[in-house]
């Protein structure tokens, strides 16, 4: 089906968040791939399908280990796990020194989930900058989504950033609430001023109830939540845009109120 990358430049501003709501809400099948070379730390947040801890051994670093004569589509669910909810998750690595003996993965691995029959991939990349074989993955994605914060650092490395990605690419402004329309707009302003083709511009609320929701820390309703209702509305936004062939009726980029699926993942009290 697709896969979409999704990174930042200048720190990594809520990246995993935002791929873990985006994963929890999308309206296909879908498998979140945790591929930042500096560690991923999605088996420390979130439990497993049965409450239980997720297996650090179990992901990223297991699938490389099989893969050194070639990686297959179909290898890649040997190595996933199911967070609470149902979401398919491939774990990533556990801190970034193991990445120095998989710098021959990104690319086979890139083409790999490209190539999944069964599910749309969201590649979770973190920062970009000092793993230049990230370009090899970034090169078999459909589109590459950027996550900035609307401050003038941000976007200036968001500047940047942009003039270096090949392929299609998106900007996700992730915007306080009280301020969020307005920000969108002016992080479009400054990308349509620059060289750089950019697909849309769109926005993730910040919202950090919503995302200790998200992690199972607290009750109540998540799919209520400033940061899933906005998660909603752009999976279902994206989802048009990799595959319409397989979207929902024009004008629907979200389910309507009564129907909207319930989120794979969070929504537990502890």
């Amino acid at each position: 089906m697709a896969l979409i990358a999704l990174a930042a430049d200048k720190g990594a501003p809520g990246v995993t968040t935002a791929a873990t709501a985006l994963g929890a809400v999308w309206p296909r099948p879908v498998l979140l791939a945790e591929c930042d070379p500096s560690g991923g730390d999605l088996v420390y947040r979130l439990p497993g399908m049965d409450g239980s801890v997720l297996n650090p051994s179990r992901g990223l670093l297991s699938l490389g280990a099989t893969a050194r004569r070639g990686l297959r589509p179909e290898q890649v669910y040997e190595h996933t796990q199911k967070l609470v909810g149902g979401l398919d998750v491939l774990t990533g690595l556990t801190n970034g020194e193991q990445a120095a003996g998989l710098t021959w993965l990104w690319g086979p691995l890139g083409r790999a989930l490209a190539a999944l029959p069964q599910a749309d991939v969201l590649a979770d990349l973190g920062r970009l900058g000092g793993h230049p074989q990230m370009n090899e993955l970034i090169a078999e994605a459909e589109l590459t989504l950027l996550f900035t914060r609307p401050s003038l650092d941000h976007v200036a490395h968001l500047r940047e950033r942009l003039m270096l990605i090949t392929g299609q690419v998106g900007v996700v402004v992730i915007s306080d609430p009280r301020s969020y329309r307005g920000s969108i707009d002016e992080v479009r302003r400054i990308v349509a001023a620059t060289s750089k083709e950019v697909a849309f511009v769109a926005g993730l609320a910040y919202d950090p109830k919503g995302a200790e929701l998200l992690r199972g820390q607290w009750g109540g309703r998540l799919d209520r939540s400033l940061l899933i209702r906005t998660a909603r509305e752009l999976a279902g936004r994206l989802a048009a845009r990799v595959a319409p062939g397989r979207t929902p009726a024009p004008g629907r980029t979200s389910p309507p109120a009564g129907d909207a699926p319930r989120p794979r993942t969070g929504g537990l009290s502890r």
